[in-house]
């Protein structure tokens, strides 16, 4: 593992880490539903900034079962969405070649990944989401480092089928996330990253986070900000929430 590369995603988009053959990566992610932009910080503060307001929470194990693919499982509450990817090394920085490049497969399903429609709550209308369908993703995940301390990525990614924050009809989304991760110390960093759209009629501005995390062993704790409750590729092309900022935080353990 390269001291500048010690996680698997940024905030939501993925690196070019790779697992070795028969070991496991779990990470939980939690998205708190307090817009802290709409409130003075004296009222963010008796909220505990989140705390009292619920969370979108995920939970990802991923597995290398041969050199260079991991195969991923995703679920959130977002909409109760189950992703299942693929994620293949194709290139590796090195001497004689100055990026890496990963492929990406997908594909997510709402309600469990059950195909049957369900009403809607008032929670998961409010966060632009829709019970029982699919949405397939193909993409890539292009990583720079520049010595050991800075990372920088572009994930072009192609979703199918995406339901618009305002849930009318669903398009086809073309993003391009682009991210990137500064070591400020022997074990903390620093994080960015942001998904603009370039095709599909889709509302919303473009997902964004930031964040500062701490590796400490095979454990990895981000705290971020965002605009967005995603975590799926298919829930990023929704796009954020203009004037929302939500905190979140992702802890990670490799078991390796």
């Amino acid at each position: 593992m390269r001291l500048v590369e010690p996680d698997f995603v940024v905030t939501n988009l993925p690196t070019t880490l790779i697992l070795p053959k028969h070991t496991l990566n779990f990470r939980l992610t939690h998205r708190f539903l307090l817009n802290l932009q709409a409130n003075s910080f004296t009222e963010n503060l008796e909220n505990l900034f989140g705390l009292d307001n619920g969370a979108i929470v995920g939970l990802e194990v991923r597995f290398a079962p041969i050199r260079h693919l991991q195969a991923i499982v995703y679920r959130n509450n977002l909409s109760k969405t189950i992703q299942f990817a693929g994620q293949y090394e194709w290139l590796r920085q090195g001497s004689s070649l100055p990026f890496s490049l990963s492929g990406i497969v997908s594909i997510e399903g709402t309600n469990n990944f059950k195909g049957s429609d369900q009403e809607q709550t008032g929670d998961e209308h409010q966060h632009g989401t829709t019970e029982g369908h699919y949405s397939p993703a193909f993409g890539a995940s292009v990583s720079r480092m520049f010595s050991d301390r800075l990372a920088t990525y572009a994930v072009p990614v192609w979703v199918h089928h995406v339901i618009p924050l305002n849930n009318v009809g669903h398009e086809d989304v073309f993003y391009l996330g682009v991210g990137g991760r500064y070591r400020i110390s022997a074990h903390v960093y620093v994080v960015g990253e942001v998904s603009p759209r370039f095709s599909g009629n889709m509302p919303g501005d473009p997902a964004y986070a930031f964040g500062i995390e701490r590796r400490a062993g095979g454990h990895m704790f981000q705290l971020n900000f965002g605009n967005s409750l995603a975590g799926t590729y298919g829930q990023i092309a929704q796009g954020g929430f203009p004037d929302t900022v939500y905190l979140g935080f992702n802890l990670a353990r490799k078991f390796f």
